[in-house]
């Protein structure tokens, strides 16, 4: 029996394997008109961001990209509009301290529920802000995917909460000014530049509150915060690429699909078995999505 290649020999070949596939799929992904492009890297930003959310961000998500930052030169990311900078970071930071606030005084679902009126704050915004034109695909879309949320958070409703629901609530359209606030940025700055920026302001506008409740992490936490910010930054840069590719209102059906990626968390990772209305609602926001997706290709392409 003759004896197989030495190890390092395999491991270079499955190296050239997964480089020829990653390839493949990199020029497969180019022949894609801009807007389903753009759906891809929204769709990815959404299921990275309910990944971290499942577990537990700004400080690590800089320390996560000071490497690479350090390997292209400080001056590759040195930002052409610092001001829109830290606005945006500004409003991200009171964002976030609004959802701290709400987030222990209301349930899960509730906090699903409210989150999904974000997009439409977005496509409003769009709308007035950026004139991008708002065709009656993407109303449609937007309303089939917030009714198969409804239909997946309806049951769950418990009709407490308060005024932290309002104070919930509030918070969507902040964020959505923060991501019609990227949305301007990735006009004149690179998605890198963007990503790491708001991993600098934020981080730097909400340290005295963080000082104030400090509680020194455990090397477990340290790790898992190491991993939080590894989840944000990547979600953050690829939902920028999609603002950056096509129409930010273009990419907000997809949004929808976050509670799809929740439920097979949950179900996967938590043991939390989908109810009937969750899978009803689940077939009926990917529905929505593949349908949006299709018409916005058909769209491009013309």
């Amino acid at each position: 029996m003759e004896p197989g290649p030495p190890p390092a020999a395999r491991r270079s070949a499955r190296r050239n394997l997964l480089a020829r596939h990653a390839s493949v799929a990199q020029r497969r992904v180019e022949r894609l008109d801009a807007t389903t492009r753009a759906l891809l890297w929204s769709g990815t930003a959404g299921l990275l961001f309910v990944v971290l959310n499942s577990f537990l961000r700004y400080l690590m998500g800089l320390a996560v990209m000071l490497p690479l930052m350090a390997r292209s030169g400080l001056a590759a990311y040195r930002p052409k509009n610092i001001a829109g900078q830290f606005t945006r970071g500004g409003v991200h930071t009171l964002g976030l301290c609004l959802w701290f606030i709400a987030l222990p005084h209301i349930t899960i679902a509730d906090v699903t529920a409210i989150g999904f009126t974000g997009p439409i704050f977005i496509m409003l915004g769009a709308v007035l802000l950026f004139k991008e034109p708002m065709r009656w695909e993407r109303w449609v879309a937007a309303a089939i995917g917030f009714g198969g949320v409804l239909i997946v958070v309806a049951p769950k409703l418990t009709g407490g909460g308060g005024l932290y629901n309002l104070v919930m609530l509030a918070s969507s359209p902040v964020f959505a000014a923060s991501f019609l606030i990227t949305k301007a940025l990735t006009r004149y700055e690179r998605p890198e530049v963007i990503v790491a920026w708001q991993s600098i302001t934020v981080t730097l506008l909400s340290l005295p509150l963080a000082l104030w409740h400090w509680q020194a992490p455990t090397p477990a936490q340290w790790l898992l915060s190491l991993l939080c910010g590894l989840l944000g930054s990547t979600a953050h840069y690829c939902l920028t690429r999609s603002y950056a590719t096509a129409d930010i209102s273009a990419s907000q059906s997809v949004k929808f699909l976050d509670l799809v990626w929740a439920t097979l968390i949950g179900w996967l990772w938590f043991g939390d078995a989908p109810s009937r209305s969750t899978l009803v609602g689940g077939v009926v926001i990917a529905a929505s999505t593949v349908w949006i997706a299709r018409r916005e290709g058909r769209g491009s392409r013309r």
